[in-house]
């Protein structure tokens, strides 16, 4: 029931919620976005000027590598004055606004290029390439870095060396179709020269294509454009070892995610009810049950108290009557002299059986059971029954303490790139994990807050006990606001297990960075964790 209703409840939030791009998924994504520049230089020789010949746009796969267009670095590859050199979206510090970098591979057949930056210091957040695409009509992002917009702003080729953010557009997927010779996305979302090898993206920030062309248009006609496919360009990337980050997990929206959630708390919210009213319908009709049994019970027993003590009278008038006639008869016997007298101790035996009998009588009588008992019957036939349901073997549950395995729930979760393994380790009930690592406990929360210096996100891991969920919440971030979280995480050090108050100190230390992240993250995954059987020790 729970199941089906929860199901149920989340394909409805899945239907009628609108497919909208994220715009903080789309932001994260852009910022593995470059500029793809052919350079060439004028002027006497040690003189030389570097002026920008054209340019396009193009994106990481891997900190180092680059994906773009064949036809933007065409020229480069006729004309070894030019060279190509990439701009990132970011400042990058010591490598400055850019850097130059080298076609690895040219397949001009489905106008795709593998570009690989050659020097040391740039290294950019690869993107996630989407696992499928899936239907016609989904919402889809243009990012790139379109020339008439740089005109319109009045940028000349000078200022493309500068890291500006790219242009980022919406759309519509229209179909999968083959066009020059190679398989391509039709879309809406607009794109201009400059455009070309910047990546086309799902609402989850993930990439579906790689932008090439757009239809020829003389005003009136609807404006529609084409890109690169995933049939092409995951086929090229492998052909050259190259094994991008993907994901094949459906892309939902914290809204959508949050309405499923809420379903989820309503269909166990009333299971608990349908349990506790069932339990209380099974508890009234056992009670009843036990008071008939009760009813019953008593009733026979005064009943056979009645019988007993009226057998006990009889056999008490019986004695005495038999006592009775022994004495008379041996009065008799003695006023006349003809036989000999009754024993005195024959009465007396049978008058003390009559008086026995009557007082046995009496405290059968007195002692029968009354209706007053009936509650208390009641209650030590329903404690009897309580009994025999705690004999039954009670069902394993899950573990919150000691070695936890944690399988990934994903219709709980929302992944746009984030890998979705099996979670192992150790919890302690002061929070210490794998005997080393403290968690913070806030607000009634377990966390530990990573920020890692080789990647762009930070991670908020968390740990339930009660319910045995641990949650990781990944926030995608932008060069500068990595740069404060390390700072602010810099400052700190966490306390050691064992500390005295550690959980506390730690979870003060770890609010800084939380408030400044954003209100929500860009991924959350979701595990349920239970005892690890059969876990291979680490030896000592």
């Amino acid at each position: 029931m729970k199941q089906a209703f929860w199901i149920f409840a989340a394909l409805m939030a899945l239907l009628t919620s609108p497919a909208h791009a994220d715009s903080a998924d789309v932001e994260a994504a852009a910022r593995g976005v470059v500029r793809v520049v052919l350079i060439g230089t004028q002027g006497p020789e040690g003189e030389e000027a570097v002026i920008p010949v054209s340019h396009g746009s193009g994106f990481a796969v891997t900190p180092t590598l680059i994906v773009t267009n064949a036809h933007v670095i065409r020229e480069a590859l006729q004309d070894d004055t030019l060279r190509i050199g990439v701009v990132p979206s970011e400042s990058v510090g010591e490598a400055g606004n850019g850097a130059f970098a080298r076609a690895i591979s040219v397949s001009p057949r489905n106008d795709l290029a593998l570009l690989e930056i050659a020097e040391d210091g740039l290294r950019l957040p690869a993107l996630t390439i989407a696992g499928v695409v899936s239907g016609d009509m989904g919402e889809v992002s243009a990012v790139g870095y379109p020339m008439n917009v740089d005109l319109a702003q009045g940028l000349d080729f000078a200022d493309i060396f500068d890291a500006q953010p790219p242009v980022k557009t919406r759309g519509f997927l229209s179909g999968q179709r083959p066009s020059r010779q190679f398989d391509t996305l039709l879309h809406t979302a607009p794109i201009a020269r400059g455009n070309s090898g910047g990546p086309l993206l799902d609402s989850c920030g993930r990439v579906v294509g790689v932008n090439s062309f757009g239809a020829d248009s003389d005003g009136s006609d609807a404006e529609f454009y084409f890109a690169v496919s995933l049939r092409e360009l995951l086929p090229f990337l492998r052909a050259n070892d190259v094994e991008p980050n993907t994901s094949t997990a459906p892309c939902r929206s914290f809204a959508e995610l949050n309405a499923a959630e809420r379903a989820r708390f309503e269909a166990e919210r009333a299971e608990a009810r349908e349990r506790i009213a069932a339990r209380e319908a099974k508890a009234r009709e056992a009670r009843e049950a036990a008071r008939l049994q009760a009813l019953l019970d008593i009733t026979e027993a005064r009943d056979n108290a009645v019988a007993l003590a009226l057998v006990l009278l009889l056999l008490a008038l019986v004695c005495a009557a038999v006592a009775v006639r022994l004495r008379q008869a041996g009065s008799a016997s003695g006023a006349d002299g003809s036989a000999q007298a009754v024993p005195q101790p024959r009465v007396i035996i049978a008058a003390g059986l009559s008086g026995a009998f009557l007082i046995a009588m009496a405290l059968v009588w007195i002692t029968r059971p009354g209706f007053s008992e009936l509650e208390d019957r009641v209650a030590s036939i329903m404690g009897e029954l309580e009994t025999g349901e705690d004999e039954t073997p009670a069902q394993p549950s899950l573990a919150s303490e000691g070695t936890l395995l944690c399988t990934f729930i994903p219709e709980r979760s929302r992944v746009t790139g984030a890998r979705t393994d099996d979670v192992e380790f150790d919890w302690a009930a002061d929070g210490c994990v794998n005997s080393r690592t403290q968690y913070g406990f806030a607000n009634g929360d377990w966390t530990r807050v990573f920020v890692p210096n080789d990647e762009s996100a930070v991670s908020i891991n968390s740990y339930d006990p009660q319910t045995r969920i641990f949650r990781t919440d990944r926030y995608l971030l932008g060069r500068a606001a990595m740069k404060n979280a390390r700072a602010i995480r810099d400052a700190y050090t966490p306390p050691a297990c064992g500390v005295t108050d550690a959980a506390r100190v730690l979870g003060e230390q770890q609010s800084a960075i939380l408030s400044i992240l954003p209100e929500r993250p860009n991924e959350r995954l979701v595990y349920i964790c239970e005892a690890a059987r059969g876990v291979p020790q680490e030896a000592e």
